[in-house]
């Protein structure tokens, strides 16, 4: 069966030092996983708009997410058991510090979100649980902006 295309937008939320905010998510169907803020994208919806829209339900912060910073394309098994082909599109918001809370989480995210954390940098290389996207700290070096 060929996999369901997913257009996703995801956040790279770090606050002022340095942190980047991750979930967690507990499935059930396979081990807690942990992963930027964000999700897939509605019908008739940009991906800037489902970034603003998924930063406000995951993590309560209403703001506008700036351009894209990064794309890839990538295949996994959604929480609801679908097999899809991800084009997500990756946006930095850059913070001084945000007490996260959920603005309107849906049925799915309240039944296997499992809380946030915002991680040092450090943590993300040898943390014992999954960590996605995988290769998250060169995406955050890649995406800081310059400094005056």
């Amino acid at each position: 069966m060929p996999r369901v295309p997913r257009p996703a937008a995801r956040i790279l939320l770090v606050d002022g030092a340095g942190r980047v905010l991750l979930m967690r998510f507990t499935p059930g169907d396979r081990p807690p996983l942990w992963c930027t803020p964000g999700g897939a994208v509605d019908p008739g919806e940009s991906y800037e708009q489902a970034a603003r829209r998924e930063l406000w339900e995951e993590v309560g912060l209403d703001v506008d997410c700036g351009p894209q910073v990064a794309q890839r394309t990538c295949e996994f098994l959604t929480f609801e058991g679908v097999e899809v082909i991800a084009d997500e599109r990756y946006f930095r918001v850059d913070v001084d510090s945000h007490e996260v809370q959920a603005g309107a989480l849906t049925a799915l995210e309240q039944r296997v979100l499992a809380g946030s954390r915002w991680f040092e940098r450090h943590e993300l290389a040898d943390w014992p649980e999954t960590i996605y996207p995988a290769d998250l700290a060169p995406l955050l070096a890649e995406t800081e902006p310059a400094r005056a």
